[in-house]
């Protein structure tokens, strides 16, 4: 059987990308297409139990190596239990955040050595590699209000600070121009209709459509 496709979502706070996860899912799946929508941290019953200790409590809960380590840990379990065998079953895999996400988050935002992050990747990830990443970029204070007017207050990764998410972008946008075969940048600062447009146009090629 052929192997799926895997495509992940990243991005900043508020950039749209579970909006637009949710409409290449709909949009996929009434094409007929075996298609898994899923998340992280999270993903699968123990990782959802990690991202319950992430994404709750104050700022400083946990140090930025921990976060990698916590994050790591659920990344491990969700490839286990739900990526791999979706994967192995040829469905196309839909995942909002993955390791990017840590690499931005830990790395870059909370200066955690990038030799360590790229240590725990090799290890956690191994093969099970995006064919695909699509990059949601908007500018941060874009991102942070609309980030708290869809939850209604600050939650942990949010309440870290303007500079904080400026050093998430920052590092998004060289991921993307580091590894420009795999990553497809997209203004976030578009309508919804043009970004799911945009959005199309970087998937449609990888699925052959």
């Amino acid at each position: 059987m052929t192997r799926g496709i895997f495509i992940t979502f990243e991005g900043g706070e508020g950039a749209g990308k579970s909006t637009q996860i949710r409409r290449l899912a709909e949009r996929l799946r009434a094409d007929g297409r075996d298609v898994v929508l899923t998340r992280e941290p999270g993903g699968s019953p123990g990782a959802e139990s990690i991202r319950a200790l992430l994404l709750n409590g104050e700022a400083d809960r946990w140090s930025p190596l921990t976060e990698a380590l916590l994050m790591n840990a659920a990344r491990r379990d969700h490839i286990e239990r739900v990526i791999a065998p979706a994967l192995a079953r040829g469905a196309v895999v839909l995942c909002d955040r993955f390791a990017d996400s840590t690499r931005a988050y830990q790395g870059a935002g909370g200066a955690v050595d990038p030799a360590v992050i790229a240590q725990l990747e090799t290890a956690v990830v191994g093969e099970v590699r995006p064919d695909l990443t699509l990059i949601f970029d908007l500018p941060v204070e874009d991102g942070l209000r609309r980030a708290l007017s869809r939850n209604g207050g600050e939650e942990r990764f949010e309440s870290k600070g303007a500079a904080f998410h400026e050093r998430l972008r920052a590092a998004y946008l060289a991921i993307a121009a580091e590894e420009p075969q795999r990553c497809v940048l997209i203004d976030a600062t578009a309508s919804l209709d043009a970004v799911e447009v945009a959005v199309r146009a970087a998937v449609d090629p990888r699925l052959g459509a």
